[in-house]
């Protein structure tokens, strides 16, 4: 158990520093030497993720699993559209109608899984849920410009992305195979769609052609530098949603929200009021309160760690629990937030 504490703990860390680090690279890359194009950037980060995964199985790093081509197939594909459809719901929304986008997907997955996984969330994570969504709400939405064909493409991205996030959950412990696995194998396809679609959808939001912007040495050095981070945001986010949950990782997704927010006033000096201040010291609450339930959740009653500490004497404990744990023994070793999302966070 403490093993496994462990590698949640590494996971969440792997995931904030790595998804802090590429907002304020792709940042320096949109905002100051005008490389707009983020959807045709994701098609890229996927692709080099792809080909050092592929470096990694060479180098004998973790052991592929196939299995079942058209799980894999639409997964892919449906985490490539749910990233188009968020980028197309910034560039047809406001900034804070697309931030209350992001702030649906939470109560979607909760209402998704309730509905269709029967998974049970006590009123106490619901509290720490609403408090979290509130804080989220008060320091980072502004103006709620709403228009039909925004509203749509927002609500299309919200249910693409929890169906998406639910699926890599699901997949791997149904399947039994470990994150790496999983991404390494859907990688192509989420790269390929997003490679189809990219320069469209950034030409239709920029009326800018990607193939004919300048590809300076710096611009050149940030895209490289992006991709190279994007490897471990794409790993992290298939670790995380793995070892905990779709929910836990969109919490994880708000606190990297504020921190976006608090690096880009100290090393950017971006513009910062005591309404996001206070915002993000009441997402901060909700967080702790959300940490705290779930910790308290998870840990076994008495009559239950007695009946599980007799399974595993007599050899019948859930393997899915190996899975978890990173320890079912026969092909893998180990499990599982945006491809890039964060792009725009």
């Amino acid at each position: 158990m403490g093993e496994f504490q462990l590698g949640t703990v590494g996971a969440l860390s792997l995931s904030v520093v790595s998804s802090v680090s590429i907002v304020i690279c792709n940042k320096a890359l949109i905002s100051t030497l005008g490389f707009t194009f983020a959807t045709t950037l994701t098609s890229w980060h996927l692709l080099v993720t792809f080909c050092s995964l592929h470096v990694a199985l060479w180098m004998k790093l973790f052991e592929h699993k196939p299995f079942d081509p058209r799980a894999v197939m639409g997964f892919g594909v449906l985490n490539g559209i749910s990233i188009g459809l968020l980028n197309l719901s910034l560039g047809f929304n406001s900034v804070g109608f697309y931030q209350m986008t992001k702030l649906a997907i939470i109560p979607c997955t909760v209402l998704l899984e309730t509905l269709f996984f029967r998974k049970k969330f006590s009123k106490s994570v619901q509290f720490s849920l609403t408090i979290l969504l509130v804080g989220v709400g008060i320091a980072t939405v502004t103006d709620l410009q709403l228009n039909t064909l925004g509203s749509v493409l927002s609500l299309l991205a919200v249910l693409t992305t929890c169906i998406a996030q639910i699926m890599t959950n699901t997949i791997q412990k149904r399947f039994k195979v470990s994150s790496t696995q999983l991404l390494y194998q859907s990688c192509p396809y989420q790269a390929l769609t997003l490679f189809i679609i990219g320069p469209f959808l950034d030409g239709l939001l920029t009326n800018l052609n990607v193939f004919a912007f300048e590809y300076t040495p710096k611009v050149l050095f940030f895209i490289v530098l992006s991709c190279l981070i994007s490897v471990s945001v794409n790993f992290s986010t298939f670790l995380v949603i793995g070892k905990t949950s779709p929910v836990t990782y969109q919490v994880l997704g708000h606190l990297k929200t504020c921190l976006v927010l608090t690096f880009g006033y100290v090393l950017l000096r971006d513009p910062f009021s005591w309404r996001n201040i206070f915002g993000i010291f009441v997402a901060l609450i909700g967080m702790i309160l959300y940490s705290y339930c779930c910790s308290r959740e998870s840990q076994p009653k008495p009559n239950e760690a007695s009946s599980q500490s007799s399974q595993v004497k007599e050899g019948e404990a859930d393997p899915l629990l190996g899975l978890e744990n990173g320890t079912v023994g026969d092909a893998q070793k180990g499990p599982v937030w945006r491809s890039d999302k964060d792009l725009h966070a």
